[in-house]
Parts: structure tokens; sequence; C-alpha cells
């Protein structure tokens, strides 16, 4: 081996031991807990300035200093981001998404709390903890990971570990206290972030944002770890690490020069494209902030509020109107998360490389350097900047159709991370590149004015896509996405719209912020700014515009008004207090404001007292009054293991006059059949579905009972197109359908309801409805009003808000947005869930009515006593086969008949 080759391995067995520690630390923290610890590159950072400030600035041991720092600060920065951030998450039932957020808010902390503290500039002064030998480092690795092996393998708290992984809450029901195995994971996950960033701090500028972001790009070994394995993090680890020492001997000429060089100093960042977006998944759940109550409401006069403040800096002079032509900027570059996220419910953490794409390419196009095109005048050059970007929202916007939570903030994290390293911090593309101002705005105050009425714009956009039919399907998307498909609305397509139309607005508002300050600047897009810019749109209410606008104001004022770092501070601080404000902070005042108990006036009074002795007149000419009625006892089954939830208690809700549901279609005998053929589906080795042939006939009600684990939700699956079997056919008509999706098989006249509830709740009851008539195949105008009025959601109830309602209303709010499309086929899966004794006796008028009218209907429900009195055919289902089909009085005999032979 020559000197030269032996000495670029021993450079990458350095470099890939400390991202060795970093996967270490990220696959225990994850095992232990479940999270992915964004905040893993801010604890090394805070850990290698602590180690600095011990040493450099206080005259300390080396030894004293690394005991501090590794084995003190860092384990108690752990425990306490376990006790106060993630734990109160895990209690109140936070979901991903609140736990993602809080993350990425501990991060942002982190990060400014050092610069606010040690400052902005960078330092190379770090002490060197152990000699640049590498064996040193690969040792300490090694032994590392083989102890954190045996212990996970070998010991009590190993097994306590696998266990709370595969299930925290019977862990803890057999006696583990999972607090305290979270607390160990968080403890030794921060000591490994600490040591990670001793090491490398030597070799790099240490400074609050490089390190952190440094750090992250190695997240890739765990991820092609899969989050599971520590010999394959640290493979992978030490493999890129040697990979990307070598590829420096490499020095080709012509056009190819810089980038092989790029790729060869940008190895780490490679690998996590690659993991991210090639490798399998991993986290699947939704991690996204979505609030569990009704949107809050803009408080009345907020926007003239906002105008005031907008047009204030008007009247400023010198640096602080310079300051102020940076705000209508961001808040463009913010609007696009709004439409992302906070309507879309897509999470992103790369707009800034689309921001910054916008003022690169507005830059280019000014100089006249853009390939293949002339000089362009600033405002021209900004316009065409903003349609070439717009495009490239496809390549976060395409993992999107695939991913989520996890996978796909970590998809869009990568791209931002590549975009930044290889092409904003790329010479051959930002060298010697200035941005001057249109022609006519170059002064401070004719920009601002120029910024103003692009941000108008920016703002009539963003409306456009949060209103109406499109503003409608996006937050459905956002609040239930198998719900939202179901419903009709093309859920790949609504993605893409979402990431390309929050592109386009990403990079008008980065060349803005670009022609604003006079130059490109690659810094003030980088993606350590990317995850600030979503943790500040979050916390002040992801679905806001008003909230954007004053993330920017804040963003930018805080930092030039006082020393820098304080809002990245500030925001950190709201997003680790996410979870228990999902709405934002006018949602927090609204919470804890206290309210003043509601009074009656005298009118009132003597109104409410003549309505109690009219119901007191009335109740013996009615019978028994409603607290003295009881449900009707369930009849036993072959389900019977699988009790339904038990009916709610409440007063029978009036129904609408007995009709038609929906206008008179084709005979029955003219309407397509649904049917299935040797349909075959499997989970891993486990087979759902064996051979199973089905028929839904038009006019008919057709019912499916059988025990838990029959298959019978994997055949729902099958028919709406949420899952495609592994063999077999589902037909409609002569059309065979097994490969659409559920989107287009409910356009065709196909519509489902889920066991589950599948509602909207950010949406009102008639906004549920409409979304089923919008996007189905009715052109009927009246449809909304006729299925509100069929389900007794008229009235006042129509405007409530979905996320205020009771669990039978809800079910009534699904049925009639699966109506409101007027289908041929009905797919109901336990519509009698939650609903009381009156409720299901009108419901089963409508599907009775339903039926006769020509729709075809095909239930599951584990009430046997509805399916006897409702059910024209019925089939049982056993281990994925249909065992017996009749009549329901022949089939519910002859299952009598075996349960008392049993």
């Amino acid at each position: 081996m020559s000197s030269l080759t032996y000495d670029l391995t021993l450079a990458g067995l350095s470099v890939g031991s400390a991202a060795a520690l970093t996967g270490v630390g990220l696959i225990v923290t994850y095992r232990a807990t479940g999270v992915l610890n964004f905040a893993h590159g801010a604890i090394a950072m805070v850990c290698a300035y602590a180690l600095r400030q011990c040493v450099v600035e206080w005259g300390w041991p080396l030894w004293a200093g690394a005991v501090v720092t590794l084995l003190i600060l860092a384990p108690v920065m752990g425990v306490l981001l376990e006790r106060f951030v993630f734990r109160p998450l895990s209690v109140l039932g936070g979901d991903p998404a609140q736990t993602l957020v809080a993350s990425i808010g501990v991060f942002v902390l982190l990060v400014g709390g050092a610069a606010l503290l040690w400052g902005q500039g960078a330092r190379d002064d770090a002490p060197e903890l152990v000699s640049a030998d590498p064996w040193g480092q690969l040792a300490v690795v090694l032994v590392l990971a083989a102890a954190v092996g045996a212990v996970i393998r070998w010991t009590r708290f190993g097994r306590e570990l696998r266990a709370v992984v595969d299930d925290r809450g019977l862990a803890v029901l057999g006696g583990i206290d999972a607090d305290r195995v979270a607390a160990a994971g968080w403890a030794f996950g921060a000591f490994t972030a600490g040591l990670t960033g001793v090491l490398l701090a030597p070799f790099v500028r240490l400074d609050p944002y490089g390190l952190p972001l440094l750090v992250m790009e190695v997240v890739a070994v765990a991820v092609a770890a899969r989050m599971r394995s520590l010999p394959v993090a640290v493979v992978v680890a030490l493999g890129v690490g040697v990979a990307q020492s070598q590829l420096t001997r490499l020095h080709p000429s012509g056009r190819g020069e810089p980038l092989l060089q790029a790729v060869g100093a940008n190895l780490f960042v490679v690998a996590l494209l690659v993991a991210c977006l090639a490798l399998p998944r991993i986290g699947t759940r939704d991690a996204l902030p979505r609030t569990a109550t009704a949107r809050v409401p803009t408080p009345q006069g907020a926007w003239i509020v906002a105008v005031i403040l907008f047009l204030i800096p008007l009247g400023f002079a010198g640096s602080d109107l310079h300051t102020s032509v940076q705000v209508p900027a961001l808040g463009v570059v913010l609007l696009s998360l709004v439409v992302v996220t906070g309507r879309g419910g897509q999470i992103s953490l790369g707009q800034a490389a689309y921001a910054g794409l916008g003022a690169l390419f507005t830059a280019l196009l000014a100089a006249g350097r853009f390939p293949g095109l002339p000089r362009l005048p600033e405002l021209a050059a900004l316009a065409l900047a903003v349609v070439l970007v717009a495009p490239l929202g496809l390549l976060t916007g395409w993992p999107a159709i695939t991913r989520r939570g996890l996978a796909l903030a970590l998809a869009t994290f990568a791209v931002g991370v590549g975009v930044s390293r290889f092409v904003f911090a790329q010479p051959y593309a930002t060298s010697g590149l200035s941005l001057g101002r249109p022609a006519g705005f170059e002064g401070d105050r004719a920009y601002y004015v120029l910024e103003l009425a692009l941000l108008t714009l920016a703002l009539l956009a963003t409306h456009a896509l949060r209103r109406g039919r499109t503003g409608r399907a996006l937050a459905a998307l956002r609040d239930h996405e198998s719900g939202a498909s179901a419903a009709g609305v093309r859920v790949p397509a609504l993605k893409l719209l979402a990431f390309v139309a929050g592109a386009a607005l990403a990079a008008l508002g980065g060349g803005m912020l670009g022609m604003g300050l006079r130059a490109f600047d690659p810094t003030a897009y980088d993606p350590v700014r990317g995850l600030l810019w979503f943790a500040a749109v979050v916390v002040l209410g992801a679905d806001s515009t008003l909230g954007a606008l004053t993330a920017a104001a804040l963003l930018v004022g805080l930092d030039a008004g006082a020393r820098g770092g304080v809002a990245a501070a500030l925001v950190g601080v709201l997003a680790v207090l996410v979870g228990r404000f999902p709405g934002g902070p006018y949602e927090a005042v609204r919470r804890l404001r206290p309210r003043r108990a509601a009074r009656l006036t005298a009118t009132g009074l003597r109104t409410r007292r003549r309505l109690q002795r009219a119901m007191r007149t009335a109740a013996p000419a009615t019978g028994q009054p409603d607290s003295a009625r009881s449900d009707t006892p369930r009849r036993a089954g072959p389900d019977s293991v699988e009790q339904a939830p038990p009916r709610q208690s409440r007063p029978p809700t009036p129904h609408a006059a007995d009709g038609a549901p929906s206008p008179p279609g084709p005979p029955a005998e003219d309407r397509a059949v649904l049917t299935t053929h040797s349909l075959q589906a499997r989970y891993d080795a486990f087979t759902a579905l064996d051979g199973v042939d089905l028929t839904v006939p038009p006019g008919r009600i057709t019912a499916i009972i059988g025990p838990n684990g029959a298959g019978k939700t994997t055949l729902f699956h099958c028919l709406a197109g949420t899952l495609r079997p592994s063999r077999g056919r589902v037909r409609y008509g002569d059309r065979d359908i097994t490969r659409l999706p559920a989107h287009a098989r409910t356009r065709l006249g196909i519509a489902r309801t889920f066991q589950q509830l599948a509602v909207f709740p950010t949406l009102t009851v008639a906004e549920n409805v409409r979304v089923g008539a919008e996007q189905g195949r009715t052109t009927d105008p009246a449809a909304v009003d006729r299925a509100l009025r069929l389900f007794a959601l008229d009235g006042p109830l129509r405007d409530a808000p979905a996320a205020d309602l009771p669990t039978g209303t809800l079910r009534r709010v699904e049925l009639a947005r699966a109506l409101a499309g007027t289908p041929s086929v009905l797919l109901l899966d336990e519509p009698a869930a939650g609903l009381d004794t009156a409720e299901v006796t009108a419901l089963a008028r409508i599907l009775r009515a339903l039926a006769a009218d020509g729709t075809a209907l095909l239930v599951v429900e584990h009430d046997l006593d509805l399916v006897a009195g409702l059910a024209d055919v019925v089939h049982v289902m056993t281990a994925g086969r249909i065992i017996a089909s009749g009549p329901p009085a022949d089939v519910l005999e002859t299952l009598d008949a075996r349960e008392t032979a049993v």
C-alpha cells in the first residue's frame, strides 16, 4: 500500500469514526424512544463549545474539561430533554408530528443559544481530546458499539429496551419502567453526540451553524442501518469515510472536475440522498403538525394591524429601512410553508434550497450567465427564475407521494442539504456573482414598495390555494390522507401541486431577498436556516398566513435589534412547547384565558322554564324517557370476540323525512356489478385473503361477518383501492380496476367509509360533505344540501367544526360525505359503530332506500341483529376465505347451530 493511500485511509477512518459515533447515538435514542433526534448535531456543537470554554477560556486541564463535558453535561442534557420535552409529549399522547417539531425546536434553541453565548464567529482553537491518529478514535467507536450491542442483547436492561421499542404500553403493563429506559437512551445518545462534537471540533471550524449541519449530514449511516443495526451503521460510516478520503486523489480535467470534487468532498451528503430517497423507508406515520381541535380563527382586526405595521417602515431611513426590506421577502418564503405544510400537511425541511435557487437563478439571468439565455432585466429575471424553480419542487414532491412522516422529513432535508453543498457552495456557480435591483426601484423605500406589491400577489395566490375546492382538498389531505383518497381527492397530484406551488413561492421570496441584499449570499439559504423557518411557521400557526408574516417580522427584527441568535432561541422555546399548543400562541392565549360562565337573561330563564314544563307534560305520551331506555342487546355471533363500540346513550337525533336519498338513477339491472375473482393478499408470510370470490350486485345489501383476523378489512382495502392484491382481479362491470388507485375508483362511483372515523376535523360539517361532492362524480349542485338533510346535519350543525362533534354525529358526517358523490357502490365498514339505537334505526331506513334506488351496498358489521334485519345476502369469512353464503336467516341459523354443537 502506497504511503498516500495509507495516509488517506487513516484520514478516512478518522472521519468515519466520528460518523459512526453519530450513527450509534441516533440508533440507541431511536430504539429507546422512537424519536429521531434532529438535535443530535446541536448537542454535539454545544459540548464542543463547552470543552473549549473549560480548557481554552478557563484554563482547566483537558481531562477535567472532558469529564465535565462528556460525563456530566451531555448526559444531563439528554435526561432533561427526555424529562421536560419528550416525556410530556408521550404522556399526552402526542403524535409523531409534535415529536418531530419538538426535536427541531430543540435543535433551533441550542443553535440560537450557542450564538447568543459564544457569538456567531467561527473558532479554530478547539482542544484535541484524542490524537489525530485515527486508531484511537476507531478503538473508541468499536469498543462503544460492542458494549452497547452486548448490553442490548444480553442484559436485563437490553430486554426492557427491546420491549419498550416493540410496545411501550404493553411494556409498562408488564412492570417495566419505560421512563427510566427512555431517560437512559437519551442520556447515552447525548453522550455520543457530545463525543462526536469533541472529536470533530479540532478538524473543522467551530461555529453554531456549521458543526450541527455537519453532524446531521452523517445521519445517512443510521438510515442505512434502518435505525436498528449498530454493526451496519459502523461499517457504512467507516466505508463512506474512507471512500470520501480516497476520492481526493482524483483530479480530472474538463467540465466534470468541479462536480467530481464536490462529490468527493461531500460523499456523506450523497449517502444521505441515496439513503433517504432510494433505501427502504423508515417511519410511516404522520409527521406534520395537526391540531386536534377546530382551526383557530384570526383575531378581529389583526389584518388591519398587520397592514399598518408593514406600512410603518416607509417612514424609516438609513439602516432601519435596509433591514426592513428583508421582512416582506422572507414573508413570501414562509408563505410557501403555509401552502406545503400548513394547508397541505406535507413536511418540508428543504424550502431554503428553493429560496436560494430563486436568488441564484435571478442573479445568473440578470448577469447574463444562465446557459442558453440572454441577459434580462431584474424583474424579468425574477419572474423567469420562479418559472424555472417551480418544476424543481418535484425533487421533494415526488418522494412525498410514497413517503410520510419521518421518511418524508429526511427526504426533504436531504434535498436541501444536497442543493446547498452541490450548488450554493461551489465557486463555479456563485463566484463573482452580484445582484442589483430593478430599474426605478434602486432605493430602499422604492424597493420596499415593490416588495409590498409582490407580497400582496403572493398572499392572493396563497389565499387561492387555501380556499375553495383546492383548499378543501388540501385540508382533507392534511387531516386524513386515506379519507381524502376515499373521497375522490387525487392525492399524488395534489401533493405535487403543493410542492410545486411552494417551490415557486419560495423562489419568489428568495429572489426578492437577494435583490434586497444586493448580492447572492449562500449562507442566507443554509439548511439550518430552513429548519429555523419551518419551526417558526409551525409554532406561529402553520395554516395561518398572518402567522407567516409575523414569523418573518420576528426573525428579521429580533436578530437585527439584538445580538444574533435571539430569534432562533425564541422560536426554539416555542417549538419545544408546540405539543401543548399545536394551534399556535393565539390558541394558547385563548385556552389560558378564563371563560365566564354563560348566563341567561330574564327572558331566557322564562323560556327555559316553559320548555321544561312542556317536556314534562309530553313525557307520558311518548313512553319511557330516554334515560330509562336501554339499547337492544347484541346478538352473539362468530365475531363475538371483537365487540363493536358501545352505543351512545344520547337522545335520538331527528332525521329527514322519508324520501329518495338521491335523484332516480338507471334501473338496478343496468348498473355495473363489483366482483372479485380468486383474490389473494399477503402481509409478508401471512395470507390475509386466500382465493376470495365475491359479487356485490346493484340494488341489494350484501353483508360480511366473521371473527377478528378473518380478512374482512383487507378485502375492503382491496375493493376500495388502498391495497393491491398479490393475485386475483377486481372488476367493476366489464372493467378491470385491480390497479386503479382509491381516488380513481371513487370517481367511477365506488365510495367507502372506514372502521376508524375518517373525517376532516379542521373543516366544518358542510365542508366535509362538500369534499365528497366536489371530488366525486356528481355535478348536481344540490347534492351537498340533500346529503346534509338526509342525515339531519343541516341547520346550525352544518357550520359546526367537525373537531367539536361527538362520535355518532361524525359517523353521520362520514356517511353523508360518501353519499354526496352519488356512488353506485357503497362500501360501509362498521357503519353503526358509535350510533345509538334511534340513529341505527334511521341508518337502516336510509340504507334500504339506497338499495331500492339501485345502489350496491357492501356492509361489514358486527351487530348481527342489524345484519339479520338489513342484508339480502350474508357472507361468513374465516382465515381469509368465504366459508358460507346465503340469506341472513339461513346463514345465522347455521352459525347458531354450530355454536350450540361446540
